[in-house]
């Protein structure tokens, strides 16, 4: 019982903190509000700028032409020797005769041309289609497949792929970068403003030392407070995220523009756990911000 009336004094104490040095606590709570929206702006683009990466790994292929003179016995050997490389994800076969219908599709002039085709006049080459198990490898894999006999010629559209792959990741980490800088920041505002309400209270502090108040008792009611500065911080920009990101999934129809490359990531479970997210570092920045100003400035 004597453990409950402390936990509960504690976060009297820390209640009261709040509400005493109001000004100084609404200063914190408005700069982890500013900050963490910056924060689920950037988890939302991060999310999605992954999502958007693993659609075109999902989709992108190798295409392997091979040489017109070869029979089935060699189609065969090539296919093995494909799946013996270590970043082959799937391998299927596409014939000439499979382009060809798929050709005349395309156009009824193109049609007529390919109905006159036969087995031996038809001038397209089977292939391999091949998925990579990692995208950033698939510019070594494709020059590893060129090197096998009776290949004879490779494509996946290396001119722009490796460049919209590189421009992906760049905005990823940027995105990631953004989240650590932010909650360094948004620690760091803490800290100050817990620095200048231990400077407010410090002969409060030097009374509790003269009788006898432990570290503990000391230190912990202003940990509760900055976490509850925290969690105050953190509803504003759940609220926005949500509400946001939901309207905005809404009005796009799911899509940041018309190609399936543009799918945007579903609203739920991800706001769910981003909210949950957004909730627990606004209550760890608000307790670390709080713990660096006591262990610093205190020095108890």
């Amino acid at each position: 019982m004597k453990f409950f009336r402390v936990i509960k004094r504690y976060f009297r104490d820390a209640g009261k903190s709040v509400i005493r040095n109001f000004a100084l606590s609404l200063a914190s709570i408005s700069c982890i509000t500013i900050t963490l929206i910056a924060v689920a702006s950037s988890i939302v683009l991060s999310y999605n700028v992954e999502q958007m990466t693993k659609h075109v790994s999902s989709n992108i292929s190798i295409v392997v032409f091979v040489d017109s003179e070869v029979d089935e016995v060699q189609l065969e050997q090539i296919k093995n020797n494909i799946q013996r490389l270590d970043n082959i994800d799937s391998i299927t076969f596409k014939s000439k005769k499979e382009y060809a219908e798929e050709t005349k599709d395309l156009d009824d002039r193109f049609s007529l041309i390919v109905d006159s085709w036969t087995d031996e006049t038809n001038p397209l080459l089977d292939s391999y289609e091949v998925k990579v198990k990692d995208i950033n490898l698939i510019k070594d894999t494709a020059d590893k497949i060129k090197k096998i006999d009776n290949v004879k010629s490779v494509n996946f559209g290396e001119e722009y792929i490796e460049s919209l792959i590189t421009i992906l990741g760049i905005i990823e980490k940027i995105c990631i970068g953004s989240v650590i800088a932010l909650i360094l920041v948004t620690a760091f505002l803490i800290a100050n403003t817990i620095k200048l309400a231990i400077f407010s209270r410090k002969n409060e502090i030097e009374i509790m030392r003269l009788v006898g108040a432990s570290n503990m008792s000391i230190k912990v009611p202003f940990l509760i407070e900055g976490s509850f500065i925290g969690f105050l911080g953190s509803i504003i920009p759940i609220i926005v995220m949500v509400y946001g990101y939901n309207s905005f999934y809404n009005f796009l129809g799911g899509k940041l523009f018309s190609s399936s490359l543009g799918k945007l990531i579903e609203p739920y479970p991800f706001l769910l756990w981003s909210s949950g997210l957004l909730l627990l570092i606004g209550l760890l920045v608000g307790m670390f911000g709080s713990y660096r100003a006591v262990k610093k400035y205190l020095k108890i």
